[in-house]
């Protein structure tokens, strides 16, 4: 068939290629493969771009599976079909990997119009959820699920079960909400798990667990936040440093010509205008003019009146918690007393922030560097008001501790006692007297409760501020401002109150000390992390809608840092800080007699001693205090301070090489366009003084030999050669500027003469002298004299 002879005439012209021709196709190949890659950039038009983009696509198609020869060209195009099918999947895979990104429509839709530095915050508040998620999996995979299935039930020994006294009044709400009753005797806090070494079927070292979950929280949480700033750091450059010519780039390469969703194509236009305002900013933030002498004397008494604020905030935290360790022996408390610390800690973190924000008008810093000042200033008033209500709290633990020496002593007399009873009622020494129910043993304080309650209590509060301060600051503010303005006095919207800003800074900082205080008191309490993940979802979803609904973008919009580090920066401080307490108490405080999994022991710490000994070889023992020897473990710090500081040093050194070789590249760049204006000016100049030439070629023409007829042969035209130069083509030499004048017969020496008699105009006779009429500019010079 026709067919079948075209494909073995197919066949046997490409096994006919030789070597050669078979590269120069997979050169050509390999071109029309990278012209596809970089269609896209071409500034070309649509119609354009398609005609070449299939032209491209079918000589691909024709060509790349047939490069082979003989019976490899089967392999090949076998290879190139599955590379294709590959480079689709991976396509496909990061398509699927972007749609799965959680709330990432969400926050486009906030960055369209209220910026990138509001949009940071809610990207902060995913990567924290992501974080959390992990310590939630690991908190109640590894503690909680296997005491719920493995350990012993509610109400069968002591710390599992309700005190009789306080049984009837277990179940109320107000007791409930103060996390005491049935919630202070479950599993969301320390003192309900068991100090069985081994629990269930599988043997599951609980005690050992819950120890190696609490410090893999803090191991797992520095690796991420450390991991995330390095990556941020690779990926971010200057603080709103986009180069030169940025008005120019936003203006023609801002929009996305795949758009085809009307929502979609306002918010590009909405973030395209705040991308013109930020840099607006930035530009005029580079161009003021300041006295820096009043504007120094002002910022030297915006940090003044901050100090003073930070220092009044602290003692009135500890004169709080102070006043709450009387109140502990009352019982006739209000709600107010009883919940007066949280309310205080609460309030501080919402009326210092907006405080320290109008201080801050003074200084009139650039928006960005003033919000990292706003949230330095902040992080210092948290930070501390946390430390000054931990050092409170652990007065109270030592108090305590020195209340459970007594309580201890009282509850082995009462068991005693109880036994011995039970012997004289049934006149019966040999007969074993049933336990005590476990609602009627004395119990000590359970410190580790305590502390774990706080921080439970800490939380919630702060969970109910903040969405009552939403609905009622920017939610009720937004409903007043819109639906009275038209009968007000004045212009509600334009004026006092208006619609309200979102709080940057505010937000990011309580969502670092909430973190912070996730981070102290999941040890105590390991059903806070619970707690944590169920606030951060509500607040995606409630701040996301709040953001959208009542607040307006910022006055003066400014751009985000291109990395979130400095947020970073903040976490990792906070988890350092909130490292120590925990610290603390395991390697110090002697854990409480009564409950917890580490119950009877003298140190919390021990419960690793005690699985060396015992679950460990010999050897592994030996070894393991080895290396816990001071006389190595000191050195091995000391080598790491060492390392730390060579590869501080080297960053430093290739921070200072990366800034020389901006510099030198901007003086190319510099250099090379002030190379090409001048060139450009010097071609003007040329072609100016070309066009007030003779239209024809400057250069001498060769040298005649000398003859007698140098007239005639000066009078011929140059020929050239055929076949020397392409069809409908001219030649013409170059021509230089400082050749001389072909036409310049010699230098006049003296004014012209009378024209002599001549023929006449049209006749071609000479005249009498036989030769050429002298006149101006004809025939040649007189002899010299």
């Amino acid at each position: 068939t026709p067919s079948s002879d075209t494909d073995s005439n197919t066949d046997s012209e490409e096994e006919s290629m030789s070597e050669g021709e078979m590269e120069r196709l997979k050169e050509e190949v390999e071109e029309k493969k990278k012209v596809i890659a970089i269609m896209r950039n071409k500034p070309w038009r649509m119609k354009r771009r398609l005609v070449h983009l299939k032209e491209c696509q079918e000589f691909v198609d024709k060509f790349e599976g047939a490069l082979g020869k003989g019976k490899g060209r089967k392999f090949y195009a076998y290879k190139v079909m599955m590379t294709k099918k590959w480079i689709k999947f991976q396509r496909d895979f990061e398509n699927f990997k972007t749609t799965c990104i959680p709330w990432e429509r969400k926050i486009k839709e906030v960055e369209s119009h209220f910026g990138s530095s509001v949009a940071s915050y809610f990207i902060f508040l995913r990567w924290m959820y992501g974080m959390n998620m992990v310590l939630f999996g690991l908190t109640f995979g590894l503690v909680v699920i296997p005491e719920v299935l493995m350990g012993l039930p509610y109400g069968s020994i002591p710390r599992k079960t309700v005190p009789r006294a306080e049984q009837p009044t277990a179940q109320d709400y107000s007791v409930l909400m103060d996390f005491n009753g049935y919630c202070k005797y479950s599993v969301l806090f320390y003192g309900y798990y068991n100090n069985q070494r081994t629990i269930g079927l599988l043997k599951f070292r609980l005690p050992l667990s819950y120890l190696m979950v609490g410090v893999g929280t803090f191991g797992y949480s520095l690796m991420v936040v450390i991991r995330t700033m390095a990556k941020n750091a690779d990926v971010g450059g200057g603080d709103g440093d986009d180069g030169e010519f940025t008005f120019a780039w936003k203006m023609f390469t801002s929009w996305d010509y795949l758009i085809g969703n009307a929502e979609t194509a306002d918010n590009k236009y909405a973030s395209i205008t705040t991308s013109f305002k930020e840099s607006i900013v930035d530009e005029q933030e580079n161009q003021k003019d300041e006295n820096i002498h009043l504007r120094r004397f002002l910022r030297v008494l915006a940090n003044f009146m901050i100090i003073c604020c930070l220092g009044g905030s602290g003692y009135l935290i500890f004169f709080v918690v102070k006043r709450s360790q009387e109140f502990a022996n009352r019982d006739d408390l209000s709600w107010y007393e009883k919940n007066e610390l949280e309310l205080i800690m609460s309030l501080l973190g919402l009326v210092c922030p907006p405080l320290f924000e109008t201080i801050a008008e003074l200084e009139e810093y650039h928006p960005r560097i003033a919000l990292k000042w706003q949230l330095g200033r902040i992080f210092a008033l948290f930070l501390g008001n946390l430390y000054t209500f931990l050092f409170a709290l652990f007065d109270e633990v030592n108090n305590k501790l020195e209340e459970e020496v007594s309580i201890r002593n009282a509850s082995i007399w009462a068991q005693k006692e109880y036994y011995a009873n039970f012997t004289l009622y049934n006149n019966d020494t040999d007969t074993t007297p049933p336990p005590m129910d476990p609602s009627d043993v004395i119990r000590g304080p359970c410190w580790e409760t305590a502390v774990g309650i706080e921080f439970v209590k800490l939380t919630v509060s702060d969970i109910q501020v903040t969405y009552l301060t939403i609905l009622i600051g920017d939610f009720a503010r937004a409903v007043i401002v819109r639906f009275l303005n038209y009968c007000w006095c004045w212009d509600l919207e334009a004026t006092y109150p208006s619609y309200g800003e979102f709080d940057i800074s505010g937000n990011v900082l309580g969502l670092v000390f909430n973190q912070g205080m996730i981070w102290m008191g999941a040890f105590y309490a390991p059903g806070l992390v619970g707690i944590n993940v169920l606030r951060l979802l509500s607040s995606m979803y409630y701040q996301c809608w709040a953001v959208m609904a009542t607040n307006v973008p910022h006055e003066r919009v400014f751009k985000a840092s291109k990395s979130n580090n400095f947020y970073m920066g903040l976490l990792l401080l906070i988890l350092f800080l909130s490292l120590l307490p925990v610290v603390y108490t395991i390697m110090t405080l002697p854990p409480s007699f009564d409950c917890g999994p580490f119950s009877g022991k003298a140190k919390m710490f021990d419960v690793i001693m005690e699985t060396i000994d015992l679950d460990l070889p010999a050897f592994l023992g030996t070894l393991m205090g080895y290396a816990a020897n001071p006389g190595l473990i000191i050195p091995a710090v000391l080598l790491m301070v060492l390392a730390i500081y060579y590869l501080n040093s080297v960053s430093e050194a290739y921070q200072h090489a990366n800034a020389e070789l901006k510099k030198k590249m901007q003086m190319a760049r510099d250099e090379e366009k002030n190379r090409r204006n001048n060139t450009e000016s010097t071609d003007q100049v040329m072609k100016d003084l070309e066009d007030l030439l003779p239209n024809r070629s400057l250069l001498p023409p060769a040298p005649p030999p000398e003859t007698d007829n140098k007239a005639d042969q000066g009078g011929k035209s140059t020929k050239v050669r055929p076949g020397t130069a392409g069809k409908d083509v001219n030649l013409q030499k170059d021509v230089s500027l400082s050749s001389p004048n072909p036409n310049a017969r010699g230098a006049v020496t003296r004014p012209p003469g009378p024209r002599g008699p001549g023929p006449l105009p049209g006749n071609g006779q000479q005249g009498p002298g036989g030769g050429p009429g002298r006149g101006r500019g004809r025939g040649q010079p007189p002899p010299r004299r």
